[in-house]
């Protein structure tokens, strides 16, 4: 192999260990099977959530993999390989990827990591069952909300009370 293209694939090997290091999750699928509208739609939704897809050599994805400390994916990376890579949002690749897979028998969702923990299908799949982060921060306001609006109640009940004893 010549020198040039050793470099030419040195430099994909760290574009990759940069999406890697730069993930806050990282979901690997195998979509053989997939259709070309099937895979748009894919992306499509995956782009919406803010997550990119790649297509990557697995050898490219082993050696990547390695380099940026997640040797423990290796194993996945075997037939057409996908990658779904997230920097903001660590659960949507999962809730995108499992909402598609159920839907599209064609679509296996391997592993992958979140947050820096790998993590299993099973896992992955839990994580997709989580409420979404503003569904978590507005349950989280209406618990807060609870007790003062118990005490509201309170208040206006008794004033109510007290207007009915002013009447009589």
């Amino acid at each position: 192999m010549s020198e040039q293209a050793i470099a030419i694939k040195a430099k994909k090997v760290d574009e990759v260990v940069e999406k890697f290091n730069n993930a806050t999750s990282a979901i690997v699928v195998d979509y053989r099977g997939l259709t070309v509208e099937e895979a748009t739609e894919l992306r499509k939704q995956l782009r919406e959530a803010g997550v990119h897809m790649s297509v990557i050599k697995n050898k490219i994805l082993v050696r990547a993999a390695e380099k940026a400390g997640y040797s423990d994916l290796n194993d996945l990376f075997a037939g057409p390989t996908a990658v779904a890579f997230s920097d903001e949002d660590a659960i949507a690749p999962a809730k995108v990827l499992k909402k598609f897979a159920d839907g599209v028998d064609d679509l296996e969702i391997k592993g992958g990591f979140i947050e820096d923990k790998i993590v299993s299908v099973d896992e992955i799949n839990a994580y997709a069952s989580l409420p979404s982060r503003e569904d978590l921060l507005s349950m989280l306001a209406n618990v807060l909300q609870a007790p003062v609006r118990n005490v509201a109640y309170a208040v206006k009940a008794i004033a109510e009370k007290g207007d009915e004893g002013d009447a009589a």
